[in-house]
């Protein structure tokens, strides 16, 4: 049994069964994924893989049981290796950073120029995507931290703390008659076409829920995955706008009004997740009490002991 052979197992599943694709991940051909996988399962001496033919469909049940195995042997080769840089290259390395558009457009910009202050030799890549591309990102371990607010709460692998709170708010463009009303109503947003973001994300679920907890159903004209599309489009006079407040910048919105509507629409809570199990530098840890200082680092490694649930407050 060896590394390689542990890796061709996850990658052949992470691969959906095309030994081709996994070779190409692996920098090997595919005859020798093949006999990698056979020599693997004459050790053992059960079979790990469901085939018809040559073809591999997925995993038997042994198999289902090492994958887990194989998991967690590839993650501490790999915490090891950190451990080492730890220890030997405090100050330097990678911390990978996987996050939504709005996090790393409004929420993040100045906890990266303080982390990048105190660490400037450490590369810090930031990669944005969706809820559950973040989510997976985590668990796969190529990302160390994970910031959004959707989807990374239910993963179990990941333990999350909350690192800050916000609402929706409406916005309208310069003169639109909402700003005449001094208490806006969910009723008077509804009159007009409505502009806002993409299912699962930036708590699209809790606009969905406080119009039908009202029995009003809203016009949503169109959908984005971020509020700078948003906000253009409100602009151009294609509906209202329902987007997080922080992405709301009274000195670049110059063409828009922000109308108080905090009341309208519940709390939405913007969560930190790690991986279970991953080795994370010290420099993640400062990282992540830059974000929120009473998530210290003897606080994230409390949390991350095995006898902890995941979603902690």
């Amino acid at each position: 049994m060896n590394f390689q052979q542990l890796r061709i197992i996850r990658e052949t599943v992470r691969r959906n069964y095309n030994l081709t694709e996994v070779g190409n991940a692996l920098y090997t051909s595919q005859s020798g994924v093949s006999k990698h996988i056979k020599d693997l399962e004459d050790e053992l001496g059960i079979e790990l893989f469901v085939r018809k033919g040559k073809r591999l469909l997925g995993l038997t049940d042994p198999g289902k049981e090492l994958l887990g195995i194989v998991e967690r042997m590839l993650l501490d080769a790999k915490n090891i290796k950190h451990l080492a840089e730890q220890f030997s290259k405090s100050d330097q390395g990678q911390l990978t950073i996987a996050t939504t558009h709005t996090q790393a457009r409004y929420a993040l910009p100045k906890v990266v120029s303080q982390f990048k202050q105190a660490f400037p030799k450490v590369h810090l890549a930031l990669h944005q995507g969706s809820p559950g591309e973040i989510a997976q990102l985590l668990a796969d371990g190529q990302a160390d931290i994970g910031i959004a607010t959707e989807a990374i709460s239910q993963v179990p692998e990941l333990v999350t703390f909350p690192y800050y709170s916000w609402h929706h708010a409406v916005i309208v463009p310069k003169g639109h008659p909402l700003e005449k009303i001094k208490k806006l109503t969910l009723e008077d947003v509804a009159e007009y076409p409505i502009v806002t973001y993409h299912e699962g994300f930036t708590g699209r679920q809790h606009i969905d829920e406080a119009f039908l907890k009202s029995n009003i159903t809203p016009d949503i004209v169109m959908s984005a995955l971020d509020a700078d599309v948003i906000k253009t489009y409100v602009e151009l006079g294609l509906g209202v706008g329902i987007i997080a407040s922080m992405a709301y910048q009274k000195e670049r919105d110059t063409q828009l009004t922000l109308l108080a509507s905090s009341h309208l629409f519940e709390n939405n809570t913007t969560r930190i997740a790690v991986r279970r199990g991953h080795y994370l530098r010290g420099y993640a840890y400062k990282f992540i009490e830059l974000c929120a200082a009473d998530l210290t680092e003897a606080h994230i490694k409390s949390a991350l002991l095995p006898s902890n649930d995941q979603d902690l407050d």
